[in-house]
């Protein structure tokens, strides 16, 4: 989509979403691309997903820098907090279901 690109996949939950599957690996590259569509599509997130070189996509890697991370983890501390806050029972089963599914 040229400047206004927006990332390579809709339905990545919140994140504009780089996909690659080169034989050489330029991480830099990706994280600045996905930022720069991040934008582009208004998502609070970017991220990149490499799929690994002669591997199946599931064994890929999702790829972000750290200040995203960061700024993803924060967001997860507060939502997790306010629904502990608001509705402690629904809290405590999603995590059960989570914590069953790692």
């Amino acid at each position: 989509m040229g400047s206004k690109d927006i990332g390579d996949v809709a339905g990545y939950y919140l994140h504009a979403a780089e996909l690659k599957a080169e034989q050489k690996i330029t991480l830099p590259e990706y994280i600045r691309q996905a930022n720069r569509e991040a934008i582009n599509a208004g998502e609070p997130f970017a991220c990149a997903v490499v799929k690994r070189r002669n591997g199946n996509v599931k064994d890929g890697y999702v790829v972000r820098d750290v200040a995203t991370d960061v700024r993803l983890m924060n967001r997860l501390r507060d939502m997790e907090e306010a629904l502990q806050n608001h509705a402690p029972e629904d809290y405590a089963e999603l995590d059960r279901v989570h914590r069953e599914a790692a």
